[in-house]
């Protein structure tokens, strides 16, 4: 999963009125969402937090009108500045229908909502004996604020009949008691790395407010706004359209995606099955991963060393593809691997605009002490880092003479293009021959192709509640519940029950996200297949990856365009 963007160089000539007004866009962007900016890796707010009441809101709304108007009567200045241009409109309407539909202000989730984004701003601070101890003091004291703001925005739209699903509404009050241990340990560490008594006692006073803050928040959730919130989880044809246009940057033919993505199992089960047999011949598949799970030749001991493995992995993976497969510039040459506090799961961060960040792979680790099994992470570190995020989204925010600012960090809003290419960069190393070891291969294909082509069936199937067709083997007959989610996911992902749980919910809270990955990943693939027959034997692989590296982040319309452009 990415999220996020290295520093900033203007022509020595000239700068357009596109590459004015894009910089402008992300600078007044960044003022009003510090929490998203941050994500981002754009630098300059990171004293503030994101205003969530009905102000802010509206503040944001107002951007978004005034650069799309702006935008109309800019001149471009040839092919780059046209898909620039392409890149920021589609952007900008997208929030625009979605502020029309009345889905911002209302919006609860369990991966990228208000509260997790306000934690996330936190997180992106705590660097140990480097964190900036002074620009968290400024986010403890404006957290009960913004939960005030946040507050009085989802019970005006509770009043106009918009309340998310409850179970979104119940996580994210979840979210919020945890958040108050992570606020409090995080003030606590001051003590750690300085001896200003007077910041620290201050710290830890402003931590003390915040979680108070957040405990009442909870306590608003629970008993204010989930009585109001429904049961039903699926959000239908229409919102789902437009998560789809917010999240892929596409328009698709659902029930066509929905039955591809019963056939994308049916492939992968079949390989799934050869690559099992090659590891244990006459085992079953859940045989030969329970005896992976035991192996230990693919276990590490403890959050440290797994934190060690995971830094080897990227090590070797970019020494090996550096100057072969890809020329990867110096400064993406290193990538920071670490333990997060909590369940964050495993996620990217792409370096920050001034480079005061490197590009981060996040890992969560269930128990610090236990073991942590591996057989599957090497393909998940390829997605996580290169070829897959940090080469993708670093060779994109290091283009300052080729992409506008805002293409530049565009990455948090484009998950069609990152995760399609980092699925798409796990299928490109077993090409390319990394996956010595089966399990490995086992791995790659049983975490990441068959889990996301679950994820096309289930987060359709759940929203539309489409019918499951003959001859799956699965509920024949039967729509889709939440219920019958938990028992398919079980069956098709590497997961415990509680994130089997987390995964149903984050479905149910993002209608489109999920699919990104495997619909994505197929537009890469189809572009690369239309190429290869244009190109004849003139098609060139490294120069093909070069190609859509540069054009940088946009929607999958058109990346296609672009990538088949002659």
């Amino acid at each position: 999963m990415c999220r996020g963007a290295v520093g900033r160089r203007r022509s020595l000539w000239r700068v357009t009125a596109l590459e004015q007004l894009a910089d402008r866009y992300v600078t007044e962007f960044a003022a009003l969402d510090p929490c998203r900016a941050a994500m981002m890796g754009i630098s300059g707010q990171e004293s503030h937090l994101t205003d969530y009441g009905p102000g802010g809101w509206a503040a944001r709304r107002e951007l978004t009108r005034r650069t799309l108007a702006a935008l109309d009567g800019t001149p471009l200045d040839g092919p780059a500045e046209r898909v620039g241009a392409a890149v920021l409109r589609e952007r900008l309407e997208v929030e625009r229908a979605l502020d029309e539909a009345g889905v911002p202000d209302a919006f609860l989730d369990t991966t990228d909502g208000p509260v997790q984004r306000l934690r996330m701003a936190f997180e992106l601070l705590d660097r140990g004996p480097g964190t900036p101890w002074e620009a968290v003091l400024a986010r403890l004291r404006a957290l009960p604020a913004m939960l005030d703001g946040l507050r009085t925005s989802l019970t005006r739209a509770r009043r106009d009949g918009r309340v998310a699903a409850r179970r979104q509404v119940a996580r994210s009050a979840a979210d919020c008691r945890v958040m108050t241990g992570y606020l409090t340990g995080l003030a606590a560490r001051h003590g750690e790395f300085s001896k200003d008594a007077a910041l620290g006692g201050a710290l830890r006073d402003a931590a003390a407010a915040a979680a108070g803050a957040l405990t009442g928040f909870a306590v608003f959730l629970e008993e204010e706004l989930a009585p109001h919130a429904p049961e039903r989880d699926a959000l239908g044809r229409d919102r789902y359209l437009l998560g789809v246009r917010d999240f892929l940057g596409t328009r698709l033919d659902l029930e066509d995606t929905y039955a591809w993505g019963w056939a994308e199992l049916a492939r992968l089960k079949a390989e799934i099955a050869e690559v099992a047999a090659r590891i244990r011949p006459g085992a079953t598949v859940a045989e030969v991963r329970a005896a992976l799970d035991a192996d230990p030749a693919h276990r590490v001991r403890g959050a440290e060393a797994f934190r060690a493995f995971l830094q080897e992995l990227a090590d070797a993976a970019i020494d090996a593809l550096d100057g072969v497969h890809f020329d990867i510039p110096a400064p993406l040459r290193r990538i920071e691997c670490r333990i997060p506090a909590g369940d964050a799961g495993i996620y990217y961060l792409s370096p920050a605009e001034d480079g005061s960040r490197p590009g981060t792979v996040w890992w969560s680790v269930t128990e610090p002490d236990e073991d942590v099994v591996t057989w599957s992470v090497p393909s998940t570190m390829y997605h996580e880092g290169v070829p897959g995020h940090h080469l993708q989204l670093g060779t994109a925010t290091l283009a300052t003479g080729r992409l506008t600012r805002f293409q530049r960090l565009g990455c948090e809003l484009y998950p069609g293009h990152g995760e399609g290419w980092a699925l798409y960069a796990e299928r490109l190393m077993d090409e390319l021959g990394f996956y010595r070891d089966p399990a490995h291969k086992l791995g790659m294909l049983v975490g990441g192709q068959l889990f996301r082509a679950a994820r096309v069936v289930l987060d359709i199937g759940l929203h539309l509640e489409l019918p499951i067709p003959a001859g799956t083997g699965f509920h024949e007959g039967e729509r889709w519940t939440p219920r019958l989610g938990r028992e398919f996911l079980r069956a098709h992902a590497t997961l415990t029950d509680a994130g089997v749980a987390f995964e149903i919910d984050r479905y149910l809270g993002r209608p489109g996200q999920a699919i990104a990955y495997k619909v994505g990943e197929k537009v890469w693939l189809e572009a690369r297949e239309a190429v290869r027959r244009r190109d004849g034997e003139a098609f060139d692989l490294k120069a093909f990856h070069r190609r859509g590296l540069e054009v940088g982040p946009m929607g999958l319309d058109l990346l296609r365009a672009e990538l088949t452009r002659p």
